[in-house]
């Protein structure tokens, strides 16, 4: 009975999806547009509030800690590097916080997690906006996000707070040498996503799938086979290849933007949003066009790869990279 009905379902759902593509879904488009464009008139005044920030000390993070700073928002910056936290804050306080919290912690650790959003209620005595930006790793993507959202959402149900979450778009585009990170951007939206169903409202989930955004990754900045971080140039040519890279300030002001506006989801940019039908409708072709431009041979070193060549030849550098990646 169940394979009968596997069956049905097989011709029957591509049918519905069809039709519902054709007719019902260019309306739908329309009004979605309309109630975006009235949410940007409406659009959240966040000055005095407070926003706590994960992975501050650099690339979005960074970034988003100034496009708060700007709407004079309290602000936490939570990251590892004291010191550069240190920093961003001054230019913060500069751009307009009333008030900066430096808290140097690792995402990771469960502790770490616990104290930070303490030290943030304790510090200013009210709920926040919990963003996350973490580097690309499973452990600080995908559990750094757990740790800290889990000890937030007591405090954020009290105000029906928000939380901004930065996955990205590798959640669904098969990026090469990049399996890891992809993996742990898809285990971070299907989380908020189902956390989402599980508030019911009472927590604004933003979920952001960023493309290429300019960060240290894109400057360059890998894990190296020996566990430490070194800076390699040519290898991140080969990652990044021909496509344009979003500067970090540029995306920062389409979160803010959006959280503000109340979105429950954001692509930055805008027209990476295609991907997700390219992903449904021609996965053979993205697939193999995504191989063909970064994949070598078992002889052939990755500096070989298609994409870096044509950068190389061609200059595009120049015009697809932030001139601070370049």
């Amino acid at each position: 009975m169940n394979e009968f009905l596997n069956k049905i379902l097989s011709i029957m759902i591509p049918f519905i999806t069809f039709i519902i593509l054709l007719f019902f879904y260019p309306p739908f488009l329309f009004l979605r547009f309309v109630v975006s464009k009235l949410k940007s008139i409406f659009s959240e005044d966040v000055a005095g509030k407070v926003v706590l920030i994960t992975g501050a000390s650099s690339g979005i993070g960074e970034h988003l800690a100034y496009e708060y700073a700007k709407r004079g928002a309290r602000l936490t910056l939570v990251a590892r590097r004291q010191q550069r936290l240190q920093n961003i804050a001054e230019i913060t306080r500069y751009l307009g916080a009333p008030d900066v919290l430096v808290i140097p912690a690792d995402v990771t650790k469960v502790e770490d997690s616990k104290h930070f959003i303490n030290e943030t209620v304790n510090h200013f005595g009210r709920q926040f906006t919990h963003a996350t930006n973490a580097a690309p790793v499973m452990e600080t993507n995908f559990w750094g996000s757990v740790y800290s959202t889990h000890f937030a959402i007591p405090h954020l149900r009290k105000s029906r707070g928000k939380i901004i979450v930065t996955a990205s778009s590798g959640a669904w585009l098969p990026v090469p040498r990049m399996a890891v990170y992809c993996a742990s951007k898809a285990a971070i939206m299907s989380f908020f996503e189902t956390l989402r169903v599980e508030l019911g409202g009472d927590i604004g989930i933003t979920i952001v799938t960023p493309g290429l955004t300019e960060s240290e990754l894109t400057k360059g900045k890998f894990l190296s086979k020996e566990g430490k971080m070194v800076f390699d140039q040519e290898m991140r040519d080969v990652l990044v290849s021909a496509a344009p890279v979003e500067p970090a300030e540029r995306c920062a002001k389409a979160i803010v933007d959006s959280a503000c506006r109340g979105d429950r989801n954001l692509t930055v940019p805008s027209w990476m949003k295609v991907t997700v039908l390219w992903k449904m409708f021609l996965p053979e072709v993205l697939e193999w066009c995504n191989h063909m431009m970064s994949i070598t041979g078992p002889e052939t070193p990755p500096t070989e790869a298609p994409g870096k060549k044509i950068l190389d030849l061609t200059g595009l550098k120049r015009i697809l990279y932030p001139p601070s990646i370049q």
